[in-house]
């Protein structure tokens, strides 16, 4: 049986670093350790809330009533193998970034893009996380979860978790029903699909004086646009992007454009065009900008930031102000990326 902590601290479990207290902490690291405490009753008798690398959340209060579970299943198997590709299935608990490095060593090509993003394996499907071109439903084959009522697993194939833009049927449907366990990846051994067109990868690879295309070429221009982009979570608290890039319709976008001819975008069909949330928030004038203890970060006003000793309800104000402001400039409504709790 998994020991159950009390009263247990989560500022080392989420990367804004804000100091909130769970009433009830545990570690999975099995199957057996989640059918246990779905068998004991743990479930039913408290708000059960797992976590991983606590990269996706903003904890807003103290939670005496909660169960925070963080999952630390480990382990990556190999389970079919071909000249041309290969099936790995890896557990929910494993660091993302380390296993994109894993399959960069074994040259398993299809996640090179999605360098250096924060978390773990089991929370990258339930918002299909993305990078440079690239979504995790790209490669992903299939996720095991187990019911947390009735202990079953159910494995979901890729049409199964209904992915879409930052979304999955983890997040709708099916939100807080399971644990995800562990996830299939196929990933290419030959042939590999390098994706380099968007962002700035071939600036960099460029840079890099890189003329024959690599994984690990790839992942290294990806790396270094991130680190030159993003703050390192360990210095600076936060939770990466923490709104989605909004999708508008055609007439919108046209009728903007007309006001902000430089509104830059991205098709995604004839009805609707993707507007990058950071240059909204730009040019609403929230780049770079503190207030109090939390801000907007300098070089990606899509990254918000706890400098130290604030609360997460900062947060979420200043979240808050930024979307009413874009709303007042463009009429578009900022989705929150980051898990509010």
């Amino acid at each position: 049986m998994p020991v159950i902590d009390k009263n247990i601290s989560l500022l080392p479990f989420n990367t804004f670093h804000f100091d909130c207290l769970a009433g009830h902490f545990t570690i999975i690291q099995t199957e057996e350790d989640i059918h246990q405490i779905i068998q004991q009753g743990l479930l039913k008798d408290k708000q059960a809330i797992i976590v991983g690398g606590g990269s996706n959340i903003l904890l807003t209060k103290d939670l005496p009533l909660h169960l925070i579970i963080k999952n630390e299943i480990k382990g990556i198997q190999v389970l079919q193998e071909t000249p041309d590709d290969v099936l790995v299935e890896v557990g929910a608990g494993e660091n993302w970034h380390e296993f994109v490095m894993h399959c960069i060593q074994y040259d398993w090509g299809g996640l090179e893009n999605l360098s250096l993003i924060p978390g773990t394996v089991g929370a990258a499907p339930m918002q299909n996380i993305g990078a440079y071109g690239v979504e995790i439903k790209d490669c992903l084959a299939y996720v095991k979860a187990i019911d947390k009522e009735s202990t079953e697993e159910k494995i979901f194939s890729k049409e199964q978790c209904n992915f879409g833009y930052r979304e999955s049927i983890f997040k709708k449907e099916a939100k807080d029903q399971y644990i995800i366990t562990r996830v299939g990846f196929r990933l290419s051994k030959t042939n590999h699909v390098f994706h380099v067109g968007y962002g700035a990868i071939q600036q960099v690879l460029s840079e890099m004086k890189i003329n024959n295309l690599t994984l690990r070429a790839v992942s290294d221009a990806v790396i270094s646009i991130r680190k030159s982009k993003l703050p390192d979570p360990a210095v600076l608290g936060n939770a990466g992007s923490f709104f989605k890039n909004p999708e508008i319709s055609i007439e919108q976008y046209n009728q903007l454009q007309i006001l902000f001819p430089n509104i830059p975008s991205f098709p995604i069909n004839e009805y609707k065009i993707k507007v990058p949330a950071a240059w909204l928030i730009e040019q609403c004038g929230w780049k770079g900008k503190k207030v109090g203890n939390v801000g907007v970060h300098a070089h990606q006003a899509l990254v918000l930031i706890h400098y130290g000793n604030g609360k997460g309800e900062d947060v979420l104000m200043l979240a808050k102000q930024i979307q009413q402001s874009v709303i007042d400039t463009f009429n578009i409504t900022l989705q929150m990326e980051v898990n509010v709790i």
